[in-house]
């Protein structure tokens, strides 16, 4: 026997042991399952690779992001209550947006431990040079601590600018805290925060490479976007630190996105996720409470908000499940701004009984690719959308990267998470579910706004989609369950 015959005996034995592994110990959905196991035999030894990086299950930790000192801020005391009230009926409500919706309001609280809060004020950014010039000037006058956690975090003038002003705040005594996902910030060097570290500033990476250029957890990646000034002031929403951010990029133009600024309660809430998040990377410097961190809040408005998050060390999908409620819910309207389209099963049903319960369904997606596979792997939905009736935009101001969902212009979400399987089930998210009838004809507003730099996608014209289209989006539909 030659050479060539063994290589190919062993790695049609590896495959079929990977594909035991895939069908009998991961216990993956189907959809999951086939297109991996797709994977392994028309790439047999490169498919195997591809798995080891991207397709094992998340190990599901309990403790991953427990922090004993949590039960020092009273958040499960304020759980307790809420829920006993939500059971009785009697939760004190600031707007009929919280009456209408407890349902979805008690979903959160029971698993997400996501608590109501309902003193606070918000503004919402959709360009980028505002959002940016808003946080540098609430960086520039705190005088305790400053807390950034970012995706990615690129080398560019942006980047620059906010170490530079970082620098001088560490300096000056402020406690500086960045952190950011490995893989997202792949440009990022110890290197480049060195003036910070040696000012004070603290600066550590959610799931390092343990070896140069391998990360075993390739596919599990923190895709959350928060900051946190004094414990007065949270921001939460889509943009990232780059100048492709700023609409500096020639490929992408103009940079549409959705942000938030937050006064009020719920910044106990994005301080909470930050620590738990910073406490998992960190091994030296771990946070513990300060009342620094949680300081009086004086009531600053009256938008009821909960802060919900979703990860692959839960089993439940607690963003995308607070979606389908909310679609769910609809009587009039649902409107939908996401880069990546690619609903799993139980998603699309609930946007399809929708549409086709007569709500009108609208939803705007890019008019360019930032991943070619997840586009037409989006393009394929957006055909099964049309189907139902719904009216898809596709925005040619530039690219669209907000994730933000409006129901009857009434309630509202706006955070980090795309409508994919990878922000449902693998990315750790960050998502603002907010109660306010004035907040959501503010995003309906926006929405609308952009329509008018957008053009629609008529079923007719994607029936007539050249057949080299209709070949990307078969193997990207195909490839769906895993992108």
């Amino acid at each position: 026997m030659d050479i060539y015959s063994i290589f190919i005996g062993l790695t049609f034995i590896l495959n079929m042991f990977l594909a035991l592994v895939v069908i009998f110990l991961e216990r993956k959905d189907a959809a999951s399952t086939w297109a991996w196991l797709l994977v392994l035999f028309f790439i047999p030894l490169l498919g195997f690779i591809i798995y080891l990086l991207f397709g094992h299950n998340f190990p599901r930790k309990k403790n991953m992001f427990q922090w004993e000192d949590r039960k020092k801020i009273g958040i499960d005391e304020m759980l307790s209550i809420q829920i006993s009230a939500l059971h009785n009926r009697n939760l004190p409500a600031k707007n009929n947006e919280v009456i209408q919706n407890h349902d979805l309001i008690y979903m959160h609280l029971v698993n997400n431990d996501a608590v109501l809060t309902q003193d606070n004020s918000m503004e919402i950014f959709t360009d980028g040079k505002d959002k940016f010039d808003s946080l540098f000037k609430d960086i520039e006058a705190a005088t305790d601590h400053i807390h950034l956690q970012y995706y990615i975090f690129k080398r560019g003038d942006l980047s620059k600018r906010l170490v530079e002003i970082l620098n001088r705040k560490a300096s000056e005594g402020v406690k500086v805290r960045i952190l950011y996902d490995d893989l997202g910030s792949r440009s990022m060097t110890k290197r480049y925060f060195k003036k910070l570290r040696e000012a004070g500033g603290e600066v550590e990476a959610f799931f390092p490479s343990k070896f140069h250029f391998i990360n075993l957890r390739l596919n599990f990646r923190n895709h959350r976007k928060l900051a946190i000034i004094d414990g007065k002031i949270g921001y939460v929403g889509g943009f990232n630190i780059g100048d492709e951010y700023l609409g500096l990029n020639k490929k992408f133009g103009y940079w549409r996105d959705t942000h938030l600024r937050i006064e009020g309660s719920a910044v106990y809430a994005i301080q909470t996720r930050f620590i738990l998040d910073w406490n998992q990377a960190s091994h030296r410097h771990d946070i513990h409470y300060m009342p620094e961190h949680y300081p009086p809040i004086q009531p600053e408005g009256d938008i009821p908000i909960q802060i919900v998050t979703s990860g692959p060390d839960n089993e439940l999908e607690q963003i995308k499940n607070g979606y389908i409620k909310m679609i769910l819910s609809a009587k009039e309207s649902i409107l939908i701004q996401t880069p990546y389209f690619i609903p799993d099963a139980s998603l699309l049903d609930a946007l399809r009984i929708a549409a086709f319960s007569g709500v009108d369904v609208k939803i705007m997606i890019p008019n360019k690719p930032d991943h070619m596979f997840v586009y037409w792997a989006t393009y394929s939905y957006i055909g099964e959308m049309l189907k139902t009736g719904a009216k898809v935009f596709i925005y040619d101001n530039g690219f669209v990267h907000a994730k933000a969902i409006v129901i009857d212009e009434t309630i509202s979400s706006v955070g980090t998470a795309n409508i994919d399987v990878r922000s449902f089930r693998l990315n750790f998210e960050v998502n603002a579910f907010i109660y306010d009838e004035k907040i959501a004809k503010r995003l309906a507003a926006d929405f609308y706004n952009d329509v008018r730099v957008s053009r629609i996608l008529t079923e007719e014209e994607y029936n007539n989609r050249s057949l080299y289209i209709k070949f990307k989006e078969s193997i990207s539909r195909l490839l769906s369950p895993i992108l």
